[in-house]
């Protein structure tokens, strides 16, 4: 191992000399604790290396260690259900090593070195293996088979493949690359800031909806597989309990949870929570297909950056099995503000509110990692990692470099509105400043898994796949329509305002209360499926079109607000029967409404 010295510390950056071959992005050990850094910056005879760890009694002329390798993740079975800090050692095994408060200095692999696993091999000895091939599988948990893959800079012939109980740093086989015989083992590492290869050309069009349960996302603003998503709010606002929800929720295979700079209370909430949780596809528990990365507020600075990576990098590690995966990154205005020290502490020339020029770099670096591809290897598969990503900015403002970067990188935007958090109004997401760049090329896919999930929708609404874009883009319109007035009637009072635009505020109501707001507590209304979420939204514009009639044939809209119909379609989404419920609710508004129609002796079809 070379060695050099410190010469300067400032912070959490260490400057360090005397390795002259030391490159960008190698793990030194620095001082006699020999804490974890990576190296940043060479210079031509220093080297600028941030540490992962508390830097407190670091002195110049203490030791500088190059180790020669990346950091790196080590993957195979073992991640799901751990839970890892900033820079992937398991927090358990550092509670065994030295209680609950962290020593610094202290190495621990990131996957169990002393649990057997059954392999069972998927292919038999003497063919030729390339980059992601599958050679067998693991049981990882009752949940997910582990899938164990040829590493993508390896290939050759595979000449020996065993079957039987293995630990991960036993060969389960030989593989002989360029005449060389090489051991085969169920894990491999990867550099963590080096996105995963995939095949040439393998990204495809984003066109499967991800199903998340909350309506005002999946009906209004709906995020694909394989798609970025940005939720920025102000403090208090909802963005924990949002990416809460969207963790629990989501139909995605694999689950990874990355709490970067967040406060402990929060995380801990996480980490109670979670593995009591059961995951509503399976039955199982939900830790069962879940990786958590905890590196909270009071952990070092730089490890807020590695741990966006080390979850990332896990991330696609799943999807090259073939499989569906959520990120969810809590949040990455910690990871930009951590950049923005350690470029401070480079003395690098700052630019917008003091972060570094190559700010937008970094965010597009991450977020590209999301898609969905054909992945390297045979047998040929799909997989997908979305990326959810929430932003902190101070005070709110949307316009502060971290959330307008952001903006630019991801086809989802969920503003979650201090306004409406503060009126007790969740999800927060506000109808007005939201967007979806992927809803047009979704909505088909989000109507297939509700009749997938529930063939009746056909028969309650046989031209669902046809009319349901119609429905919500009236939906939105009246949101938009309803808030220029709420500006008037704000001025001269709702009773002056004339029946159609009366009409109009009580759908806008009816659309807020009965769709968009949801409670994420409760048992019932916590998830709404496709099917109930789809049916909610056609009872409320059905009122809407038939009331409009009514107001058209000069019958008071009074009438229509004092209608008990009105509160049943508020309270609906609370309804046990779910689905059932709403189909009720379609038929008791056709009644209501009718016998409206007939008390003021009116004629219209219904």
């Amino acid at each position: 191992m070379r060695q050099g010295e410190i010469v300067k510390v400032s912070g959490t950056v260490v400057f360090g000399r005397g390795i002259p071959d030391i490159e960008v992005g190698e793990v030194v050990e620095i001082g006699e604790d020999r804490l974890i850094g990576e190296v940043i910056r060479v210079f031509e005879e220093d080297f600028a290396a941030q540490v992962y760890e508390p830097t407190s009694g670091l002195r110049v002329g203490d030791p500088v260690f190059g180790t020669g390798k990346k950091l790196v993740a080590e993957l195979g079975p073992g991640l799901l259900m751990n839970i890892f800090d900033g820079i992937g050692r398991p927090l358990e095994d550092l509670i065994k090593l030295s209680g609950p408060f962290i020593s610094r200095g202290i190495k621990a692999y990131m996957l169990p070195r002393d649990i057997k696993w059954e392999f069972k091999p998927t292919v038999e000895a003497g063919i030729e293996v390339g980059p992601g091939d599958i050679v067998g599988e693991v049981k990882e948990t009752e949940y997910l088979v582990h899938k164990i893959m040829i590493p993508p800079n390896m290939s050759g012939v595979l000449k020996e493949i065993y079957e039987g109980e293995f630990k991960i740093e036993e060969p389960i086989g030989v593989v002989e690359v360029n005449g060389e015989e090489k051991n085969l083992y169920m894990y491999h590492e990867w550099p963590v800031k080096i996105a995963r290869p995939v095949q040439p050309g393998g990204r495809l069009p984003l066109t499967t909806p991800l199903i998340t349960g909350q309506r005002v996302i999946d009906v209004l603003f709906p995020v694909a597989k394989g798609g970025a998503a940005c939720i920025p709010g102000g403090f208090g606002t909802g963005k924990t309990v949002t990416l809460h929800q969207l963790a629990k929720w989501s139909d995605t295979d694999v689950v990874v949870y990355i709490g970067c700079g967040e406060r402990g209370n929060e995380m801990a909430e996480v980490l109670t929570e979670f593995p009591e949780l059961q995951d509503p596809r399976s039955g199982r528990p939900l830790m069962e297909r879940t990786v958590l990365i905890a590196n909270t507020s009071n952990m070092p600075v730089s490890a807020r950056e590695a741990s966006v990576y080390i979850g990332i990098t896990i991330a696609e590690y799943y999807r090259d099995m073939g499989y569906d995966v959520s990120l969810m990154a809590d949040s990455t205005s910690r990871w930009a503000e951590a950049i923005r020290e350690i470029s401070g502490r480079l003395g690098e020339m700052p630019v917008e509110r003091g972060f570094p020029a190559y700010l937008p770099d970094k965010i597009a670096e991450f977020y590209e990692r999301a898609g969905r591809v054909k992945v390297l290897g045979r047998p040929e598969r799909i997989g997908s990692v979305t990326v959810v990503g929430a932003v902190s900015p101070p005070g709110g403002d949307f316009n502060e470099p971290v959330t307008t970067h952001t903006l630019r990188f991801t086809g989802v935007f969920w503003a979650l509105d201090a306004d409406l958090a503060y009126s007790r109004h969740f999800p927060s997401i506000h109808w007005l400043k939201s967007y979806s760049l992927y809803a047009e090329a979704i909505i088909g896919g989000y109507v297939e898994k509700a009749v997938e999930n529930n063939p009746r929708l056909k028969d309650v609404w046989p031209n669902v796949k046809e009319e349901y874009p119609s429905y919500r883009v009236e939906a939105m319109n009246i949101l938009t329509n309803a808030s220029e007035v709420e500006s008037i009637a704000k001025i001269i009072g709702e009773k002056a305002l004339p029946d159609d635009q009366r009409l109009l505020l009580l759908t806008n109501e009816l659309i807020k209360e009965g769709l968009l707001r949801q409670n994420a507590f409760d048992p019932v209304d916590s998830y709404s499926e496709p099917e109930r979420s789809i049916l909610i939204l056609k009872a409320i514009i059905d009122f809407h079109r038939l009331a409009e009639k009514l107001v058209r044939e000069n019958v008071p809209i009074d009438r229509i607000i004092e209608s008990p119909i009105v509160s049943r379609i508020k309270r609906a989404k609370l309804d046990e029967r779910k689905f059932d419920a709403i189909v009720d609710l379609l038929n008791e508004i056709r009644e209501a409404l009718s016998s409206i129609a007939e008390e003021y002796r009116v004629s219209i079809s219904f």
